[in-house]
């Protein structure tokens, strides 16, 4: 499982981005994810750029070196950019340049070719808005909220304005919300039962006799089960830092020959 982790973490990505069901507000965010995924060495954006709607995209694309392919609307009404996306999807997949593919897109009509892929081995990151269809995000490895880059941009906006004008955070008053509280950020969203539910079901599946499991394969497993879960999405930076917060599960850090790795073991405590 180590080295499998390994792997998803140097990906060459193929990068297909649908102009048309897109925003074009936070591309450069978006390629700072894939990082942590990969290095994508293919980056295209299919649309008909002789139309107003998509030509907003021409900075963010020359900053991000992201290829545009033009796609002419032959009949209205019709969206031929997704056949020009499928079509050359499918011929990269066969070029055996790549081992995974992103697409860009909160359209569901993404669901078949998504599915064909994984069928050929390749690993599949969808990233979208939340409106994007349940098909779609299902058919993917991994799913990602356009919603939850774009507050880590605003986020990361912040703290350099915050920084710039040498603001320091009162931490008087953040102790005082913390002993009030018992937790430990109070800016982050109550986290769903029926997420606290996923959670302890992947914890069951995984324990040992003690009732431990794996916090490296927890995570895994819930991305298997529900490709668009993120901790970010319920205001964690990390799966660790969220299971920390849930009162419901015990961490245990252990302890290793080498003091830079400390796995970390998850209990249900009403197991």
């Amino acid at each position: 499982m180590a080295a499998q982790q390994a792997d998803l973490n140097n990906l060459r990505l193929a990068v297909l981005i649908d102009a048309e069901n897109a925003p074009r507000d936070c591309l450069k965010s978006v390629m700072e994810e894939l990082a942590v995924y990969g290095t994508p060495t293919i980056k295209r954006i299919y649309g008909d750029w002789t139309t107003p709607n998509v030509s907003g995209w021409k900075t963010s694309l020359l900053q991000n070196a992201v290829t545009p392919i033009q796609q002419y609307s032959y009949t209205h009404g019709k969206n031929s950019t997704d056949s020009a996306m499928i079509i050359d999807a499918m011929d990269i997949l066969y070029g055996g340049s790549v081992d995974g593919f992103v697409l860009v897109s909160s359209d569901s009509d993404f669901t078949r070719l998504a599915i064909r892929l994984r069928e050929a081995g390749m690993y599949v990151i969808g990233i979208g808005e939340r409106k994007t269809p349940a098909p779609f995000i299902v058919a993917c490895d991994k799913f990602i909220y356009i919603e939850v880059i774009r507050d880590r941009l605003k986020s990361a906006q912040t703290k350099e304005q915050a920084a710039s004008a040498d603001k320091k955070p009162d931490k008087a008053a953040e102790k005082h919300v913390e002993k009030k509280s018992g937790k430990k950020s109070p800016s982050q969203k109550r986290v769903p039962d029926e997420i606290v539910a996923l959670i302890a079901d992947s914890v069951a599946d995984l324990a040992d006799e003690d009732g431990f499991a794996d916090m490296s394969f927890l995570g895994n497993l819930i991305i298997k089960k529900r490709p668009d879960f993120d901790p970010r999405n319920f205001g964690f930076t990390k799966l660790s830092n969220m299971m920390k917060y849930l009162t419901r599960f015990e961490v245990d850090v252990r302890m290793t020959a080498d003091p830079h790795v400390k796995p970390m073991y998850i209990r249900d405590l009403e197991a």
